[in-house]
C-alpha cells in the first residue's frame, strides 16, 4: 500500500453502480444457460484493457467445473473486472501478475467470506472489496495515509485480519523453531566441549 491510488469513494461508487451484465451467471461446465458468462474471457478483455493478453493457462483458474465450488467466486471475479477496468486503474496499465492474483486468489478469499453480490449491495462489503483491491495493488486510498488505509483496512476485513494473523502464527512458528535449532546448538557444543575436558 505505498502508493497513493485512486480515491475509495470512486471505487465503491463504481461498485454500487455495477452493470448488470457483471452481475449475471458465470459460465459454468455442465449447465446449459445461453445467457452465462464466458469469465476467463471477461478476465482476458480486462487484461488487454491493460495492454497485455493472457496465455491460455493463466485463464484456466476462470473456467468453472463445479456450480458449489466455482459460482460465488466465479461471479465475484466478475465484479473485480468491473472495478479493474476503471479508467484509473487502465491508465496505469497494472501488471498482468498483479490482476491475475487479484482476480484469482483475492477474489477466492472474499468468495469464501460473503456472496459476490454483497460486494455490490453492502456499503461495507464494498468498501472491504474496493481496499483489498487496492491493497493487493500496492495502493491505497488516494486520500489517506498508509497508516491510515492499514488501519482501515485491517478493521473492516474479516479475510485481511485472518491473512495477517496467519502470517503472525508463521512468524511465530519460525521464530520457534530458530531458538529451538540455536538452543539444540548451544548443547551440543557444550556437551563437545564437556566430553573434550
Amino acid at each position: 500500500m505505498n502508493n497513493p491510488g485512486p480515491s475509495l469513494e470512486t471505487l465503491t461508487h463504481r461498485l454500487a453502480e455495477t452493470p448488470m451484465e457483471f452481475l449475471g451467471e458465470p459460465r459454468i461446465a455442465g449447465v446449459h444457460n445461453p445467457q452465462a458468462v464466458a469469465v476467463a474471457a471477461l478476465v482476458n478483455d480486462v487484461l488487454r484493457l491493460h495492454g497485455m493478453r493472457a496465455p491460455a493457462a493463466a485463464l484456466q483458474g476462470f473456467h468453472g467445473a463445479q456450480v458449489k465450488a466455482d459460482r460465488n467466486r466465479l461471479a465475484l471475479a466478475m465484479i473485480g473486472c468491473w472495478l479493474l477496468a476503471d479508467d484509473w486503474f487502465v491508465a496505469r496499465r497494472m501488471a498482468q501478475e498483479a490482476l491475475l492474483q487479484v482476480l484469482g486468489e483475492a477474489v477466492r478469499e472474499l468468495a469464501a467470506a460473503a456472496p459476490a453480490h454483497r460486494y455490490t449491495q453492502d456499503p461495507e462489503r464494498r468498501e472491504e472489496l474496493a481496499r483489498i483491491v487496492l491493497a493487493r495493488l500496492d495502493l491505497r486510498p488516494g486520500d489517506e495515509s498508509l497508516a491510515q488505509a492499514t488501519d482501515r483496512l485491517t478493521a473492516i476485513s474479516g479475510t485481511e485480519r485472518r491473512r495477517l494473523l496467519e502470517a503472525s502464527r508463521l512468524a511465530e512458528q519460525r521464530a520457534r523453531e530458530i531458538r529451538e535449532a540455536l538452543a539444540k546448538k548451544a548443547a551440543e557444543e557444550s556437551a563437545d566441549k564437556w566430553s573434550r575436558e
